[in-house]
């Protein structure tokens, strides 16, 4: 493994990563965060995210799991309902 390859292993690009595990495009990306499609693209191209995207980007994700979660508690809610009646 050669030193770049190791920078990358260590330093993964979180835009991409975040975009591909989402299945999520750059354009689509910069809207949920109200970013500009410009800045997106250029960090993502670059690999340098300022700390304020990357708080974003870690606070999007934050979000889209605790909205799973609460879905867990609707379905467990409607469950008990039915129960009871």
């Amino acid at each position: 493994m050669d030193t770049e390859e190791l920078y990358v292993d260590l330093h993964p690009n979180v835009i991409k990563h975040v975009c591909k595990d989402l299945n999520l495009t750059y354009k689509k990306l910069s809207f949920e965060l109200g970013y500009k499609p410009d800045t997106i693209n250029k960090a993502a191209s670059t690999g340098k995210v300022s700390d304020q995207l990357s708080k974003a980007i870690e606070l999007y994700l934050e979000n889209l799991r605790l909205k799973e979660e609460l879905k867990d508690f609707d379905v467990i809610k409607q469950t008990l309902q039915n129960v009871m009646v």
